[in-house]
């Protein structure tokens, strides 16, 4: 079995009467992009503030690397690089200047940095505008430096919080695409957003929270496996007879319809074959349609579904 990067066990965090983490328990594997879900308060940045050991908290462990996180642990901290949704660089310094300052935090060996600072801002598709300052970049361009002073030191364990916010789709692509690098060359990455779409796209493994619990987690597959909902299939049928919706309703494996504005919706769970059905139904009965088209269920709809919640609540 693979090493655990981040180990949390029976994690709690209070903040007066507020439980901001209610014995929370994780475990990160080497070598995963490991996406973190929750709404807005569901205690993500609490987790990750508690791992870097940026606050205190009131009961349980976190082990990073095999040891004890704490706050005073240098040695754990070297090899943690961070990126933070707000972004944090100086405005007094040029993108090379800022990627340098973050990197010698951490690199002290001037020829190594160099080469390090260098491999940064290539990685980031920034060479063009390395003597411009961060006032005169764009809002992508912004982000992919933000990343460039959290990576440059080449940390084991990446954390990024929200890391496409209100970037153009070729900043956020190339930003994607960047993780998967970044990975590849054998950083493990804590990821969080609130794009179901990149969660689904780059992450190996997945964690749903609320309210300070892990409510579920696995990979997307396994994720969707946990939720009522199997497919939803959508056909355009002008005026359909209550008798027809009725008895559509009684198919094998349809546990709700939904029949409003001339387009029906199906909802199944589990059953093979479920759109033939449907269609010869729909032949037998001699029933006029026109699209007709099936999706499976997504991320969005095990959170809500989990939750209770649209994950930008």
């Amino acid at each position: 079995m693979s090493e655990s990067v981040v180990f949390i066990e029976n994690l709690v965090k209070r903040y007066k009467e507020l439980i901001a983490l209610d014995h929370f328990n994780l475990d990160i594997k080497r070598g995963e992009i490991f996406g973190l879900l929750g709404p807005n308060g569901s205690g993500k940045t609490t987790t990750i503030n508690c791992i870097l050991s940026l606050l205190t908290y009131d009961k349980g462990s976190i082990k990073v690397f095999g040891n004890e996180m704490k706050p005073d642990s240098y040695d754990l901290k070297r090899r943690i690089g961070v990126v933070m949704q707000n972004v944090a660089v100086f405005d007094e310094l040029t993108v090379y200047e800022n990627v340098d300052y973050f990197c010698a935090l951490y690199i002290k060996d001037k020829n190594v940095r160099k080469q390090y600072v260098d491999d940064a801002i290539n990685f980031v598709d920034l060479k063009d505008f390395v003597k411009f300052y961060p006032k005169k970049l764009s809002g992508g361009l912004l982000r992919r430096l933000n990343i460039a002073c959290g990576i440059a030191h080449k940390p084991e364990l990446i954390i990024l919080d929200e890391p496409t916010v209100a970037v153009d789709p070729q900043s956020r692509n190339k930003i994607l695409e960047g993780i998967l690098e970044l990975n590849r060359n054998g950083s493990t990455i804590i990821y969080t957003s609130h794009y179901m779409e990149e969660v689904e796209q780059i992450c190996t493994r997945i964690a749903i929270m609320d309210k300070g619990k892990n409510l579920a987690i696995g990979t997307g597959d396994e994720l969707k496996k946990l939720i009522k909902n199997s497919e939803t299939i959508s056909i355009e049928i002008l005026n359909l007879d209550s008798k027809f919706l009725d008895e559509i309703g009684q198919i094998s494996h349809v546990y709700k319809t939904d029949y409003e504005n001339g387009k029906l919706k199906i909802f199944y769970s589990g059953g093979k074959h479920n759109l033939i059905r449907i269609l010869e139904y729909l032949k037998d009965h001699e029933i006029p349609f026109g699209r007709v088209y099936s999706e499976l269920p997504t991320l969005n709809d095990v959170f809500l579904e989990i939750t209770g919640k649209e994950l930008r609540d």
